[in-house]
């Protein structure tokens, strides 16, 4: 091994060490030296995109799969522009490592002394390193090749523990710079947990879990992104007690099993879900980010929950400090290994659903139901992942049981509209299986030209845009009667209509529009053989279309609604 490298050579083979194939880039003259590197290091690949939103979200999808990813952009315009992106990394506990490169030393002074704004800058040579500090678990600028060794392994292993982005800011002037040649391997620090507290939790959740009549487990994205999705299956299986995921864990285990209840999602549930959570004496909540979707469960359960997350242990109202998800998991197996548990599930079958006539036109309802007996089918099982966006279709297709594990993405926590369209390209390099992506037409608008992206990169994706012309979701919770006959969206959830065919042409993509049940069929049955890159599918949707999970939803009180617009009364609370 060589003594010494570069700081662009350290960089690029430590991101490739710790099993980062693929870095999805916008270019920039900072940063060349680095993709200069990148483009001649063997086992790392740099991927272009089209703007800085679709390479964060494609380094999002890739990292929600293949455990990290990286995003390399321009500093300034390009690393503002990508904020959005990493925020949602960090609320969803995606590592990303952010890659940025900003004036040189000698330019550093001269905007110093001589108040020369370099191009890209603001003027305040921190304010990108400053503006990431909020949304990574480090943020960092490298200006001395001493340090670069000691600076950038500390921050990957911080993001390798804590799951979540990290900001890296080269100088331009240190890249080729000589410095240290990586030395050993990086790794998570594993989790210590204060032993004392850790015992007085697996004796409260055991307790509660034994006494409880009707308990369920609520299982959330943190199981899969710490590498917990075994233990959490062995525990469900030695305790017999049914389980249930939030939107955003969808998938973190085999849906096909009798154990599983369905995803919740309050009253956009399937009924029986939604009762099974309700009327529960002892809701389990492991590795569960709880948000205002869940608003109804916690006014209800919050002293009878025992929650345990990344930075929170509790039965009921008790804390238990100090204590990891990953420690607490594995000494309840143990204690129940020991004392095993075995209650009665009351799981019936997943539901029925009459296949719709074929020649009915699409609703979200008819488009999800087929849809669903596909990707259960064995053409599709294994060998796709759904990508769903923050819309009307993400409570539908909640519904459905049947998919096999980690199958399944949507950044329902961020909610960010387009991160379905932006991320297929990373979740297709990460996986090597076909994305098959159903966005609303509003999301799909604000990143639309990712679609190149999937070209360039000869990406079988597809992508169902869901054309209703208009943000049904935005418009159900301001006012339900747009959705009667003869009724009209507010003038700021309408959406213009655009000619999805000429906008896949553009891009070198392959169009088709679908109305009718029996079209979709047909699409769905030739799927398996379809290759030549991205199928852009324009799903025509009456705009008054209200599916019942988003009408159950929309009519909870305010206090409970996700997106109430009387805050007041939701204060009053206990």
């Amino acid at each position: 091994m060589p003594t010494t490298s570069t700081v662009a050579t350290y960089l690029a083979t430590r991101l490739r060490d710790i099993g980062i194939g693929h870095v999805f880039t916008i270019p920039g003259d900072y940063c060349a030296p680095f993709l200069d590197v990148m483009d001649s290091l063997p086992g790392i690949e740099r991927v272009p995109n089209i703007n800085e939103l679709g390479c964060g979200y494609a380094a999002d999808g890739y990292a929600r799969f293949h455990g990290v990813g990286a995003a390399c952009v321009q500093y300034g315009v390009g690393t503002f522009s990508l904020l959005n992106t990493v925020a949602g990394s960090f609320v969803e506990f995606v590592p990303v490592a952010i890659i940025s490169s900003s004036p040189g030393a000698s330019d550093r002074l001269l905007e110093q002394k001589q108040n020369i704004l370099f191009h890209h800058s603001t003027g305040d040579l921190c304010a990108d390193q400053t503006v990431f500090e909020s949304v990574t678990v480090a943020s960092v600028v490298i200006v001395d090749p001493c340090s670069a060794p000691s600076e950038i392994d500390h921050a990957l292993t911080l993001m390798l523990t804590h799951r979540r982005p990290v900001y890296i800011e080269v100088i331009k002037s240190v890249w080729n710079q000589p410095c240290a040649a990586p030395v050993g391997s990086l790794k998570a620090i594993p989790p210590c947990s204060d032993a004392a507290a850790l015992q007085k939790a697996v004796d409260a959740a055991y307790d509660a879990m034994a006494k409880a009549e009707r308990p369920v487990f609520l299982l959330g994205i943190e199981l899969q992104r710490f590498g917990l999705q075994s233990i959490a299956q062995q525990i469900v299986d030695a305790t017999r007690i049914p389980f249930t995921t939030t939107s955003l864990a969808k998938t973190v285990l085999d849906e096909s099993q009798p154990l599983f209840a369905g995803t919740y999602a309050g009253p956009a549930s399937v009924p029986y879900t939604n009762d099974l959570v309700t009327n529960s004496d002892c809701v389990i909540a492991l590795g569960t980010i709880i948000t205002d979707d869940y608003l109804a469960l916690m006014a209800a359960s919050y002293s009878t929950m025992i929650r345990v997350s990344h930075g929170e242990t509790r039965a009921g109202v008790t804390y238990f400090p100090a204590v990891s998800l990953a420690d607490f998991l594995t000494a309840l197996l143990t204690r129940l290994k020991a004392h095993p548990l075995s209650h009665t599930p009351p799981v019936p079958a997943a539901p029925v659903v009459a296949a719709p006539a074929p020649d009915a036109p699409l609703t979200f309802e008819r488009f999800f139901d087929t849809l669903g007996t596909f990707l259960t089918s064995a053409q599709a099982r294994d060998r796709v992942v759904t990508i769903l966006g923050e819309s009307t279709s993400l409570y539908v297709f909640g519904n459905l049981f049947g998919l096999p594990a980690n199958s399944f993405v949507s950044q329902a926590a961020w909610g960010s509209l387009g991160h379905e369209t932006g991320s297929a390209l990373g979740v297709a390099l990460a996986t090597g299986k076909r994305p098959v992506v159903v966005a609303g037409d509003g999301g799909f608008m604000m990143v639309c030209q990712e679609i190149s992206s999937l070209v360039r990169a000869g990406v079988d994706a597809v992508i169902f845009v869901m054309s209703n012309r208009g943000y049904a979701i935005e418009q159900a919770f301001v006012d339900l009667a747009a959705f009667k006959p003869g009724g009209h969206f507010a003038p700021y959830d309408d959406l213009p209509a655009w000619d999805y065919s000429a906008l896949a042409t553009a891009f070198g993509a392959q169009a088709l529009r679908v109305e009718r049940v029996d079209e979709l069929l047909d699409l769905l049955a030739r799927l398996p053989g379809l290759s030549g890159g991205p199928l852009l599918v324009e799903v025509v949707i009456p705009k008054q279309d209200l599916p019942p999970q988003l009408k159950r939803l929309a009519q909870l009180p305010p206090p409970l609604l996700k997106y109430s617009r009387k805050e007041s009364t939701r204060l009053t609370l206990a």
